[in-house]
């Protein structure tokens, strides 16, 4: 597979990375480990060398998967991880909300190094933006970690772009990682532009639409309890009726390219700016292959410009998060 940096970091992965969180986490109950471990190593040894993880993923149990999965081939792989919230000693909550305390990073930086079997962090997100701490002092909290050898790229998770010029004035930020796909596009108004003035790569999660545009949705699918799509508004039977419009009318342009939905949305957003690095997850092998397939399929400008007829004559109905989240974000 060919490789991209994110921005002019010199941080250098795959043009696909493997986004980990949905094998210990949000969709539906956990899969199985050794299912998992295969499946990670099965995308090394398709080329993929960017993994995403974070602490909150289990929690931890995300973090500890790739970090046995990916031990063998340490040398030869990137992983980026997350912190930025306070976890409930109890158990009994998820966590118990944003926090970004210089204290806490450097503290929890040393359960992260440990579950992912490493001795450096190659890339360490603030998972989401904490209103009581400064961004200056979380971003001074990550220097020093990159300083003590401990962490080598600091990134930012839907961050706001004030957010992200302050930060990058006191330690240049690697990467932003947000949602982006056909099917939410708003990092396009304020956010690639910033990114591209100050040289910062993007790493869309979320890059098929939390499963939407692998073509494998309708109004009258169901998901398992503990799955978090059924709190999104835009998993309504409603809004997924009314949103098959999309699908529909991309359904030319896979055809005539001889690729799947999904590929041509993953290719996309490659096709965007070279500093874009999509981390679609999965936890099947037929669709990792199909994922990593994307990344061979050339969109050319008709191409390009069939795509945005489609998206711009359809307008998607529900938000992608509830408002209680929405306000985690910075966009």
């Amino acid at each position: 597979m060919q490789t991209r940096k994110l921005g002019n970091s010199g941080l250098e992965v795959s043009a696909l990375g493997l986004g980990c969180m949905g094998m210990s986490f949000s969709y539906g109950p956990p899969k199985d480990k050794p299912e998992m471990i295969s499946l990670i190593r099965l995308a090394v040894e398709s080329g993929v060398t960017f993994f995403d993880t974070a602490e909150v993923y289990g929690p931890y149990t995300n973090e500890e998967l790739v970090g046995e999965a990916l031990a063998p081939f340490r040398g030869q792989v990137k992983i980026a991880t997350k912190f930025g919230f306070r976890m409930d000693p109890t158990g009994e909550k998820m966590f118990l909300g944003p926090d970004s305390s210089p204290k806490l990073i450097k503290q929890v930086v040393e359960g992260s190094l440990k579950r992912l079997r490493t001795e450096v962090i190659d890339l360490y997100y603030q998972h989401r933006v904490d209103p009581k701490t400064p961004i200056e002092d979380v971003a001074g909290a990550v220097k020093d970690l990159i300083q003590e050898g401990k962490v080598k790229h600091f990134g930012l998770s839907e961050p706001g772009v004030g957010t992200i010029r302050r930060a990058h004035a006191v330690q240049p930020v690697t990467a932003v990682q947000n949602e982006y796909s056909l099917w939410f596009r708003r990092p396009e108004e304020q956010l690639i532009p910033v990114l591209e003035e100050l040289g910062i790569g993007l790493v869309p999660y979320s890059p098929l639409g939390k499963g939407f545009l692998a073509g494998k949705i309708d109004a009258t699918t169901t998901f398992n309890k503990t799955d978090f799509r059924n709190i999104l508004p835009r998993f309504t039977p409603d809004a997924l009726k009314a949103n098959q419009t999309l699908l529909d009318l991309l359904g030319a342009i896979p055809e005539r390219k001889q690729a799947t939905v999904a590929q041509i949305a993953l290719a996309w957003l490659l096709a965007q700016k070279p500093w874009i690095v999509p981390i679609p997850g999965t936890t099947k092998r037929e669709r990792l292959e199909e994922n990593l397939g994307a990344a061979a399929i050339e969109l050319t400008p008709d191409d390009l410009r069939d795509i945005d007829g489609v998206t711009s004559s359809v307008t998607l109905q529900g938000d992608r998060y509830p408002e209680h989240l929405e306000k985690m974000t910075g966009l």
